[in-house]
């Protein structure tokens, strides 16, 4: 074989050879960029929780009654001179088990303003209620649901969802997901001062 064609056999050996090590350092340079860009992120601070905003309403509370974990009949209208957040939740479900100790924290501050949440759990059987309450100390009332009448009366099957409910029994705001403490503060608050 003449040797030009040797060489020229050598040099795309080579040039293979290059384009080989120079895709791998790419794929390297590519990694480690994904890399850093995800350790970056993780160190930036996080929210404490996610909440979404509450949408104004405007409607009267409905006229609900269940039992509470302790067997006894409560009804809404037993609350009509306070703040009233109905919380409707369960046991199993993440994002009501997240905004538990933030919902409580706010309730142990605002009850001796007149506020109470009422936590209505969807279709848990009274004995696990209880205990499921005991276990995460909840203080504030908790009612069980059977049969779906809270989600009902709300016309929402979403969990968590809550409702705030005025001094005359009215529906004021309304929320679909986790609640944080900034949300309370900013759009509960402010119905706590309100004669």
């Amino acid at each position: 074989m003449p040797k030009r064609y040797h060489r020229r056999r050598k040099t795309r050996s080579k040039l293979g050879l290059v384009y080989i090590v120079g895709a791998g350092f790419m794929v390297l340079g590519l990694a480690a960029f994904f890399m850093l860009r995800d350790t970056a992120s993780a160190t930036e601070p996080q929210p404490a929780s996610r909440s979404v905003t509450p949408v104004e309403v405007n409607y009267p509370a409905p006229g609900l009654s269940l039992q509470n974990v302790n067997g006894q009949i409560e009804s809404l209208a037993d609350y009509r001179d306070k703040i009233v957040l109905v919380n409707n939740w369960a046991t199993w479900c993440p994002p009501c088990k997240a905004e538990i100790p933030t919902l409580e924290a706010y309730y142990q501050i605002h009850a001796v303003e007149g506020f109470v949440i009422i936590g209505i759990e969807a279709g848990g059987r009274q004995n696990d209620v209880l205990q499921f309450s005991q276990e995460h100390g909840i203080t504030y009332p908790v009612w069980f649901d059977l049969e779906s009448a809270a989600i009902n009366a709300f016309h929402n099957g979403s969990l968590p969802s809550s409702y705030v409910i005025d001094r005359a029994g009215i529906v004021r705001l309304a929320w679909v997901g986790e609640i944080n403490h900034e949300m309370l503060e900013k759009y509960v608050t402010p119905l706590l001062r309100e004669d």
